[in-house]
């Protein structure tokens, strides 16, 4: 049921309410009251839930963002040590720096 739905209901069942003797009145219109004050207590909750999904769904999209960022720089991290790696495995050893034909 939609909120105008609801609103229309409530208020012919106050003005049907409104019709009854005095006795009966009081009681009813006590009870209607309270299903109003109900109502907009749950659509107040609802409302605030919402906007904590909301919220929720935009903190996930950063943490996502952050992890995907995090995990380029890792592997571009990785790539410069890997490369770095080569270029010292490649390099001239220990063994190569002195010329063979000279004494020690």
């Amino acid at each position: 049921m939609d909120e105008k739905t609801f609103q229309t209901k409530l208020s012919n069942l106050m003005g049907e309410i409104n019709t009854l003797p005095e006795g009966e009145r009081k009681k009813l219109a006590n009870l209607a009251q309270q299903t109003r004050e109900r109502h907009d207590k749950m659509k107040k909750t609802v409302s605030d839930l919402q906007e904590s999904l909301d919220y929720l769904r935009l903190s996930i999209k950063y943490l996502v963002f952050d992890l995907e960022a995090t995990r380029r720089e890792n592997k571009y991290l990785r790539d410069m040590m890997s490369k770095q790696d080569a270029d010292t495995n490649d390099g001239p050893s220990r063994e190569d720096d002195h010329d063979d034909n000279q004494p020690f």
